[in-house]
């Protein structure tokens, strides 16, 4: 089931389970714009996510979030990847509740820090992780976890799995069972 209007779906989850890269990838499936809220911060702000966190605090950095995430919501109608921490926002939460009862998709790419750190690489590009990023991975993956879980409509477990694999159980639980999508089931099944 689809909305009317709104993103195709909305992939959420932690820093390192691939919403970035899965999104562009089930976007070219499904032939629909990719978009990235990380991004329209970026935008907005005239400056990198690190720069903002860094150089304007986590608040400010939060207000322009839960900015570009209503925007998102109410006008990109292709796949949208949520940073990590937009689940977070009280206003972003009733947004994605609303977008789910009227029938949208929101997918949690949940992911473990044994598969996480390699792709986030734990470096200065994730001012949260500053410090010990394993910790601080984990402490965030703890507070984050149910709101993640409470949010989803579907959940897709990214370790040890391709893009492509990922994006292929999403189309398919959206009900668009591609050839494509069989065949990397039956791949990933071997």
């Amino acid at each position: 089931m689809t909305t009317s209007s709104g993103p195709r779906v909305v992939l959420i989850g932690p820093p390192g389970s691939g919403k970035s890269t899965v999104a562009n990838v089930l976007s070219e499936r499904l032939g629909l714009a990719a978009r990235d809220t990380d991004t329209d911060v970026e935008v907005l702000a005239g400056k990198t996510v690190a720069d903002v966190f860094l150089e304007d605090g986590e608040p400010h950095f939060r207000a322009l979030e839960r900015e570009a995430v209503t925007q998102a919501l109410a006008v990109h109608e292709g796949v949208l990847a949520l940073g990590g921490g937009a689940v977070l926002d009280e206003h972003s939460q009733v947004a994605l509740e609303a977008y789910s009862a009227a029938g949208g998709t929101v997918v949690f790419l949940d992911v473990s820090l044994a598969h996480a750190g390699p792709r986030v690489g734990f470096n200065q590009a994730r001012p949260l992780l500053l410090g010990n990023p394993r910790a601080r991975w984990q402490a965030l993956m703890e507070q984050r976890r149910p709101v993640y879980e409470r949010l989803a409509t579907v959940r897709v477990v990214t370790d040890a799995r391709t893009p492509r694999q990922v994006a292929g159980e999403i189309e398919a639980a959206l009900g668009g069972t591609s050839q494509d999508a069989a065949a990397d089931q039956t791949r990933s099944e071997q």
